[in-house]
């Protein structure tokens, strides 16, 4: 592989994980907000960053390293208790979080473009205010210091592999084909001097041959490094992360590192940890250590004298202890691995091994899911051909084949359902900048945020929630003197909740400010002609007018409201997921917006039905039970329903919603009714017959049907026909409107 390639492969790869560290970083800094003295967020902290630098360094991002080193900087001060985070300096991170961003994102879309002047002015602006955190100006990156060709002297290392003066001692080997692989030693050697001052580097020649036989694309030279740096071995190990299997390393630590790990090893909460944890958590050793020591103790045997219980002693061959494999090849000093059997007490269980995560993009899930919906689509049609044959064999094939198909869709789906928690995370930013600009004491209280849904609806309900919150600390709360006066707590608070339920997944966005007033919100209709004078309206009703195309009751427009183009764009965009949108409000005490949505866009477990000559799929979720339409009917002027077990329930004919049935003719003497749930609200929905159940592919509808009530998509069935599917929120609503008395006392009674 060519330096391009791999430079091209690695920049891939960091592009795709800077996302991440960029949305830790803003997490982190967020919650040090609120627990500011918490040592575990600090070093968190500076981890991200180190990373994000390291990485950047790498690959040739320098103005993100430039920016990100003395970022870290101001860090490693914090994080050595030398600072004190206040509101001053958290602000001044969250703002070289972004810039850290902005840096990023032009380095990955123009990477041989000049920095942009306006980002390299705020850069600048963001630099002076971070120098007054340190002592001193932060130094420029180290000089590569001079190189020498002679054999470098044995550093001065006591037992057990310790440097006895203060410079942490790297040994490095790369493979000879580690060029050829594109990995330039000059990439790591400029980042190294990024954690410290290297002291000394030189070049060892391992195995030169005569010069006629040199080839120009291998590597013949080892490096030994003498580095001055208060960096940890981890941070230093990370720098030669993207050449792992490719080198030998091994890192010696000062003779001064010693006390300082075992003072960590006593600090360390009282846990269930094995040797090789200890040592990692309080630095002595990195991850990659503990690996190879390990297999190297898997490799390694002993002679071990037993009392078996017998008369004499059994000599027996067992595996080396952790702790003498590192004591022996010289990677952890003997009294540091005393310190942690001491603290471990006995030996604790193996570390499980740890999970894998794989990286897939977006679009080939998307491909996968569609290929899966074929698949159903495929699998009862199968189904249907084979039942039509009426050979048993054939038809417990396709049985075991439905079974399969249905597991394989449960597996795919959930292979794009994600926590929405870190959505709702996104939000602590928003509230926290919008709050500081409106001049208002806002609290945003979080729970549910590991409700999983579907990848994609996280996606597109994201643009939404944040009209919501940022109307909601606009309109709904009130600033600190006007909740004083009212006797409200100076600090308002706005809760964001989700949880599954019906099939659906609940999102609730509730404040405790002043609420809707009913009296400005129709007030304002009118005078928008979006309702007349004389109109008579319910309190539900009313609420609604806010998602009205133009409404507003700003009575200025702002950076943040005002245009009345917000909550319109909310109720078309939650439209548009198959979702809805409700609204609880009591003046003076606060409102509650409710979203539900569906937890896939693409494939549901269905009930097929008939009527007339049609066929319709109601999702399954939201089926309750069906029962025979007889006489236990009641029909009154304003609709139809029936007594179930003492609970009025409305209903409709499905027949006369969707005309299946033609004029003069008369409906089935006998139908069913499917009873139907969504929203703590229950339904009939009348059908001439119940065909069972139904894997279903959601087939959106065309720009022509867009418009059609009581019909969310369509779906394709066995034999190839197209059957809809019901919109069963929808045609609730319609009948709630219907029966208003649907939700009051029993009018049978």
């Amino acid at each position: 592989m060519s330096d391009d390639a791999f430079l091209a492969e690695v920049r891939q790869v960091f592009n795709e994980e800077s996302k991440e560290l960029l949305e830790d970083f803003e997490a982190v800094l967020l919650k040090l907000e609120d627990e500011a003295d918490s040592e575990e967020l600090i070093n968190e902290l500076f981890r991200t960053v180190h990373t994000i630098k390291g990485s950047s360094g790498i690959i040739g991002y320098d103005d993100v390293v430039a920016f990100t080193h003395i970022a870290e900087s101001v860090m490693g001060r914090l994080r050595d208790k030398e600072l004190a985070l206040d509101e001053t300096l958290l602000s001044l991170l969250l703002d070289s979080c972004d810039q850290t961003r902005d840096l990023i994102r032009q380095a990955v879309e123009a990477p041989d473009e000049p920095l942009a002047e306006d980002l390299a002015r705020n850069g600048a602006g963001l630099v002076e205010r971070l120098k007054h955190y340190l002592d001193e100006a932060p130094t420029a990156l180290a000089e590569q210091p001079a190189v020498s060709l002679e054999r470098p002297a044995t550093p001065a290392v006591e037992s057990d592999g310790i440097v006895a003066n203060d410079y942490w001692h790297i040994s490095l080997r790369m493979q000879p084909d580690a060029l050829q692989h594109g990995l330039d030693p000059i990439y790591f050697f400029n980042y190294l001097a990024t954690v410290g001052r290297v002291v000394k580097l030189s070049l060892l020649p391992a195995e030169l041959p005569p010069f006629a036989e040199m080839q120009p694309e291998t590597l013949y030279l080892g490096f030994e490094i003498d580095l001055e740096s208060s960096a940890d071995k981890e941070a230093i190990s990370s720098v030669f992360d993207f050449m792992r299997g490719e080198c030998t390393l091994h890192i010696l630590p000062p003779r001064g590192k010693i006390a300082e790990y075992m003072l960590m090893i006593n600090a360390l909460p009282e846990e269930n940890m094995a040797i090789g944890e200890i040592l990692v958590a309080s630095g002595a050793l990195t991850e990659d250590e503990l690996a190879e020591a390990l297999a190297m103790q898997q490799g390694q045997t002993v002679t071990e004298t037993v009392d078996d219980g017998g008369t004499e002693p059994v000599e027996v061959e067992a595996r080396p202890q952790l702790g003498e494999v590192l004591v022996d090849n010289g990677v952890a000093d003997s009294s540091v691995i005393e310190a942690a059997a001491q603290k471990q007490g006995r030996v604790r269980q193996a570390k499980q091994a740890e999970q894998q995560a794989v990286r897939v993009n977006s679009e080939k899930l998307g491909d996968l899911i569609n290929l899966v919906g074929e698949l159903v689509i495929s699998s009862a049609h199968t189904e249907l051909r084979a039942r039509q044959t009426e050979q048993k064999a054939l038809i417990e094939t396709t049985e075991h084949l439905i079974r399969l198909v249905e597991e394989i869709r449960d597996v795919t789906l959930s292979l794009r359902m994600v926590q929405i928690g870190d959505t709702f995370n996104r939000y602590k930013r928003v509230v926290r900048d919008t709050s500081k600009e409106l001049g208002k004491k806002i609290d945003l209280r979080i729970s549910g945020g590991d409700t999983e849904l579907d990848k994609t609806v996280v996606e597109r309900i994201s643009d939404p929630l944040m009209h919501l919150i940022r109307n909601a600390l606009d309109h709904g709360v009130e600033t600190p003197e006007q909740r004083v006066a009212q006797g409200k707590p100076e600090t308002a608070t706005v809760s964001l909740e989700a949880y599954h339920d019906s099939g659906s997944i609940v999102i609730e966005l509730a404040d405790d400010g002043k609420g809707l007033n009913p009296d400005v919100l129709i007030a304002k209709a009118i005078d928008n002609g979006i309702i007349t004078a004389n109109q008579q309206l319910g309190l539900g009703e009313i609420h609604r007018l806010i998602f009205a195309p133009g409404f507003s009751t700003a009575t200025e427009v702002t950076s943040i409201s005002g245009r009345g183009v917000g909550m319109d764009v909310v109720n078309r965009n939650i439209d548009a997921l198959r979702g809805q949108i409700s609204v609880e409000s009591e003046l003076g005490v606060g409102t509650r917006f409710i979203i539900r949505l569906p937890l896939t866009l693409a494939i549901i477990d269905g009930f097929q039905v008939q009527v007339g000559n049609s066929s319709y799929v109601i999702p399954l979720d939201l089926v309750d039970e069906c029962i025979e339409l007889d006489s236990m009917r009641s029909a009154t002027q304003s609709g139809e329903y029936i007594d179930l077990r003492g609970e009025v329930m409305p209903y409709l004919h499905l027949a006369d919603v969707f005309s299946e049935i033609a004029p003069g003719e008369q409906p089935k003497p006998r139908n069913n009714i499917v009873v139907v749930h969504y929203a703590g609200q229950k339904t009939g929905l009348v059908v001439d017959e119940l065909l069972g159940e139904h894997q279903t592919v959601i087939k959106p509808l065309g720009p022509v049907f867009k418009n059609l009530k009581g019909i969310s998509g369509a779906t394709i069935l066995g034999g190839g026909e197209v059957a809809m599917i019901i919109d069963v929120p929808a045609l609730i609503n319609q009948i709630t409107a219907v029966n208003p008395n649907c939700r009051g006392p029993n009018p049978l009674t």
